[in-house]
């Protein structure tokens, strides 16, 4: 029986159930696959349609296995946990305490900086093979990561402000309008320089969010909605609580806190692995609906995973050293990290900032 880490069910009118010491997931009749709970993670659920026993959810909540929900469109609409990993107090009492003071700002600064040093990594590794291949391209991807790169150095600098240090303009409250106006800035560059280095028959008009029907953003948009489960539970996993965010404002039912720290991961994991892909010339099939299709969820969902497997080089400590890890136990690692900040353990929130 293979060893499955990642259990992604996908297949309308599939139930998964609990035999033993595995997870089976049918359809009628047919066993479509069979998952060892000895190797399982996280449990992935991609359709409507899809029944789940409650001897399999008490399973994977007493071994601390999340259960998340994304529909085809990516939407993460729901997350399953044992309610032992969300009853955590003291982290959650200096994460809710620092929203109003200096660590409040200078976290959200921190994320943004990394999502943005990480657009600029990325657009340099696109330009890599292109300097004689296609040096127009590679000239416009390369002015546009030196243009990001600064607005990471404004943002650096925000920081050491007068009113900022003076304690006159020093929570997130009083910056959010200029910290995100920043970034939206860079977004347009970083996306603008992306629609020119894919190939000029995929015809990609630039970045969608939710409701996009071409393939390519509803591609990302597929791969965000699962990542956004896998940022969730390294948080819940390192004591924090995912509805209590900084640069995001808090709406009920939204997890603020997840999309303030999904930020750094998604140039690095979802834009790499889509648009390696598309650069590869690999079709993302649609319905006549504008949906992606079966088939294609599957692939992308496995393409994601093994993203999450890929190492990257990552600071250990407090020191300038660096070993390779797997993009899913950075993120672990990078949750923690915030825990520590907040409750004031740590001096300041480095990124993870991957390389090119």
């Amino acid at each position: 029986m293979p060893i499955i880490q990642n259990l992604i069910v996908e297949e309308f009118g599939a139930f998964v159930s609990k035999h033993s010491e595995r997870l089976i997931v049918s359809k009628g009749d047919e066993k479509l696959i069979q998952a060892p709970l000895l190797h399982l993670e996280t449990v992935l659920i991609a359709s409507r349609g899809v029944a789940i026993s409650s001897d399999a959810v008490r399973e994977c909540a007493e071994r601390g296995i999340p259960i998340h929900f994304v529909s085809g469109s990516g939407n993460a609409y729901a997350s399953m946990y044992s309610s032992g990993l969300t009853g955590t107090v003291l982290t959650r009492r200096a994460q809710l305490a620092a929203f109003h003071t200096l660590r409040g700002l200078f976290l959200p600064i921190a994320f943004a900086q990394g999502k943005l040093s990480n657009q600029a990594n990325f657009l340099k590794y696109m330009s890599k093979y292109r300097k004689e291949s296609a040096p127009e391209i590679f000239e416009i991807l390369r002015a546009a990561a030196e243009k990001i790169l600064e607005t990471v150095n404004d943002l650096e600098t925000l920081k050491t402000l007068p009113e900022v240090l003076s304690g006159e303009r020093a929570t997130i409250d009083d910056w959010r309008f200029e910290l995100l106006g920043m970034e939206g800035r860079a977004a347009q560059t970083y996306w603008e320089a992306l629609k020119r280095a894919l190939p000029q028959e995929l015809e990609w008009q630039g970045r969608e969010g939710r409701g996009a029907r071409d393939p390519i953003n509803a591609a990302l948009n597929y791969c965000y909605g699962i990542l956004y489960g896998q940022i969730e539970r390294a948080l819940v996993l390192a004591g924090l609580d995912p509805y209590a965010g900084f640069a995001h404002v808090d709406r009920p039912g939204k997890p603020s806190l997840t999309f303030d720290a999904i930020e750094e991961f998604r140039a690095p994991i979802v834009d790499r692995t889509i648009f390696g892909l598309a650069n590869k010339g690999v079709k993302f099939e649609q319905d006549e609906r504008g949906y992606l299709t079966e088939g294609t969820r599957k692939m992308l969902a496995e393409k994601f995973f093994e993203r999450m497997e890929a190492t990257e080089s990552y600071a250990v400590g407090d020191t300038a050293a660096k070993k390779s890890f797997p993009l899913r136990l950075i993120a672990q690692m990078q949750a923690r990290h915030v825990a520590t900040f907040l409750r004031g353990e740590r001096e300041e929130y480095a990124p993870f900032v991957m390389g090119w």
